[in-house]
């Protein structure tokens, strides 16, 4: 595993042993009501999930083909789509930190050798796979400080 896989892999392990001790504070109700302008936590808990997905797939194809190209994200509409609102928040703390969890041991055993294969998504420019990896925790990280920062 390159540095920057490896390093994705730790900073992403790091997260989840102590973001869903914060998660599992936050009640129900408060999870549920809309931010101003924006979703609610539980909606962006379930972006995070749509994104472990999304990511999963790539991580995982993306080791034994040199490219792919995947389709668009339509963020709004899944999150619609899926109800994420109205699912109670201890079950989407559990989803998202599952997920995670194995997102992390796929990291931690994707060979060097498919860490330059790329990804195109949604028309863009294509990316490496370590850049995806690393850019799945930057993600990440950025939708749990919204989540904490109230």
């Amino acid at each position: 595993m390159s540095g920057e896989a490896s390093e994705a892999a730790v900073r992403l392990q790091q997260v989840l042993e102590t973001a869903p001790a914060r998660l599992v504070r936050i009640g129900d109700d408060e999870a549920a009501r809309p931010r101003e302008g924006g979703w609610s936590k539980k909606q962006i808990l379930g972006h995070l999930i749509d994104s472990a997905g999304n990511n999963h797939q790539r991580f995982v194809r993306a080791q034994f083909t040199e490219r792919l190209e995947f389709p668009p994200y339509s963020q709004d509409a899944c999150v619609n789509a899926q109800s994420y609102a109205t699912e109670p928040w201890p079950d989407l703390v559990n989803l998202w930190l599952l997920l995670n969890r194995h997102l992390v041991h796929i990291m931690r055993h994707a060979p060097e050798e498919a860490l330059p294969h790329t990804c195109s998504l949604g028309g863009k420019d294509p990316v490496t796979l370590a850049f995806l990896m690393e850019d799945y925790v930057r993600h990440l990280q950025h939708h749990l400080e919204q989540i904490f920062e109230a």
